[in-house]
């Protein structure tokens, strides 16, 4: 493959796919309490119905509908208090044409009652007389048996990310473990005869590694797991065994920087020099993020990310996340609002670019103005709370005009 044949974003993303089709994860078992955003590997369905009697959703008296109607507050009904469900107890009483039965919010229905009337809706004469002052229609009130799930239904679907609302459903069912996908593993390479750990004094001409920290935090926020990190000088055999012993222990191996047609950039070299391996992508029409490597070993993605921490996590975005998500068959949908833009720009005809932006609210609206920066300032993302993305044919961008805005 010549160097630098750009593919556009969207054949990036197909060729990854198809090149990857047999590439599953694997699965394992978790307690219910560790489970909140991990992916089920399988349905889950409901040994039990939900809930498992009928209950009442008002503190009120559970009646024969029919007893209230025409009942009003001129014209009310009159009806005799033969009993109280107690919350969290069984009850064997029955409601009969002319009771009442008073029940909490929650409780049992007793037999007999097809509806509940709140009790701000009636008045105690005394202890056993009750005027109805509203008229009900039948299951007013009343959650009944299977309502929320019913037994042998699924109550949560395969490839679901689960949330703490679907926690509570699993804790509804008494389910205190699940199977789920592991943790896509993730290791990290950084690149490059300038860089050094924060640990080490920096001099000049020398640069801090930034890149895995950012990498590591954006793996994290789709919850992936980041086994291992390090920083490789420029050396073909260093980085070759490097990427040796980081394959056999991750997923997904991310090599920051040596993505470029340099001299002394290998990242290309050292994924082809694997038995079982290629470079199917060396180049995306994409701004920023232009010298990308997309690369398999083995049956393991490799992407060779530039060194500029904006591209890197441009590209880890637009290809990386766009690859769990769509392996995992998760519908991710990612926080957006539409916001007008406050000065006109130009683009890179060509090539999507993704521009970061500042998001202010004036009033009621929402603006954007575009953080202007080279890729290699690292302020250019603290300094963003968003970013819009310009398509290849779009010329640039007008003062006025409303444009979708992705959140960071």
């Amino acid at each position: 493959m010549d160097f630098f044949n750009a593919v556009t974003v969207e054949r990036a993303r197909e060729l990854t796919l198809e090149k990857f089709k047999d590439f599953t994860f694997q699965t394992e078992k978790v307690d219910i309490l560790n489970a909140n955003r991990r992916i089920l590997s399988k349905d889950l369905y409901s040994s039990i119905n939900v809930p498992e009697f009928n209950r009442s959703t008002v503190d009120g008296y559970a009646i024969k509908v029919n007893d209230s109607h025409g009942a009003n507050d001129s014209i009310p009904s009159i009806l005799n208090i033969v009993g109280q469900v107690e919350m969290g107890e069984y009850t064997d009483l029955e409601v009969n044409s002319g009771e009442a039965i008073s029940v909490p919010t929650g409780g049992m229905i007793p037999e007999g009652a097809d509806g509940v009337i709140m009790i701000e809706n009636t008045e105690k004469m005394d202890e056993h007389t009750l005027l109805i002052q509203k008229a009900i229609s039948k299951g007013e009130n009343i959650i009944f048996k299977g309502d929320d799930i019913k037994k042998g239904n699924i109550a949560l679907k395969k490839k679901k990310a689960l949330n703490p609302e679907d926690i509570g459903v699993m804790a509804a069912l008494g389910i205190k473990s699940l199977e789920v996908y592991k943790k896509p593993k993730f290791f990290i390479i950084s690149t490059g005869d300038e860089i050094i750990d924060i640990h080490e004094e920096l001099s000049i001409g020398k640069i801090r590694d930034i890149n895995s920290y950012t990498l590591k935090s954006s793996i994290e926020n789709i919850n992936c797991e980041v086994v291992g990190k390090s920083i490789v000088k420029d050396n073909y055999s260093i980085l070759k065994d490097e990427v040796n012993r980081a394959l056999g222990i991750s997923d997904i191996l991310l090599i920051s920087g040596g993505s470029s047609v340099g001299t002394r950039d290998y990242t290309y070299n050292v994924i082809n020099s694997f038995d079982d391996s290629e470079v199917f992508v060396h180049g995306i029409s994409i701004k920023p993020g232009k010298p990308t490597i997309i690369g398999k070993i083995k049956n393991k993605l490799v992407v060779g990310l530039p060194g500029h921490p904006v591209s890197s996590i441009v590209i880890f975005k637009a290809l990386v996340e766009y690859f769990i998500y769509k392996k995992l068959n998760v519908e991710k949908i990612i926080p957006s609002i539409l916001a007008k833009v406050d000065y006109n720009f130009a683009s890179s005809p060509g090539k999507k670019t993704y521009q970061m932006v500042n998001i202010k609210k004036h009033e009621d609206e929402y603006h954007i103005s575009p953080s202007f920066g080279k890729s290699g300032m690292i302020s250019l993302l603290s300094n963003s709370n968003g970013y819009i993305i310009i398509d290849e044919y779009e010329e640039g961008i007008n003062k006025g005009e409303t444009r979708k805005v992705y959140l960071l």
